[in-house]
């Protein structure tokens, strides 16, 4: 392949404010993956121990993103292509847990699910704010963003579960909340990894 003569675009300084965003969003997401790990195992929800492995995804991801901030497109894509294979993953584990809730067929506590989650929504809902700024950034602050606001709408959802449990006292909606929860780290992990792929192939266009 016939070599370009233009420079590979330099690393991007990295931006104080979003590197003070991600800390605050890797805090608040190991606090509440311990939170809603110790109230999904109380609780008997699939849903919260769905919600609490994606937080403590999210925290990894948010880490990764931290460490390469002003590396190069190319290496900020390839992380971000980890990420999003971790996301999608994540959704297929989630599927897992589905499968075992429904034949265990324990019904949850609906008050302990409600309490955590509008506990993990206000949090989130404050974590996705600051980080919506950098929704239209690379492939890495665009996986942040998707992170946090997947976060966000599970923490509805399974509020949403906590009522429909309380009201008929069946699993289901538990059960439904959690392949909700599913499908949003699958699709995420897709669009980050189309993303990422087609940042990568800038630096061969490129060389």
């Amino acid at each position: 392949m016939a070599c370009s003569c233009s420079p590979e675009p330099a690393p991007i300084k990295p931006n104080s404010k979003f590197r003070t965003a991600l800390w605050i969003a890797l805090l608040v997401n190991l606090t509440l993956f311990v939170v809603e790990l110790i109230g999904g195992a109380y609780a008997h929800s699939s849903a919260l121990w769905a919600d609490a492995l994606d937080f403590f995804g999210d925290a990894v991801n948010y880490g990764i993103s931290l460490a390469v901030l002003g590396a190069s497109l190319y290496w900020r894509a390839t992380v971000a292509l980890v990420k999003g294979m971790t996301m999608a993953l994540f959704g297929l584990v989630v599927i897992g847990k589905v499968i075992y809730a429904y034949l265990q067929g324990i019904p949850p506590e609906a008050l302990t699910m409600g309490l955590i989650g509008v506990l993990a929504l206000v949090a989130n809902v404050f974590t996705a704010a600051i980080l919506y700024a950098f929704r239209e950034g690379d492939s890495n602050m665009r996986s942040v963003w998707l992170c946090s606001r997947n976060d966000a709408i599970g923490n509805f959802a399974v509020i949403l579960a906590a009522v429909g449990v309380f009201g008929t006292g069946s699993l289901w909606p538990d059960i439904i909340v959690a392949v909700i929860i599913a499908t949003l780290g699958i699709t995420s992990g897709y669009q980050v990894i189309k993303q990422s792929l087609e940042e990568r192939s800038l630096k061969h266009k490129s060389s």
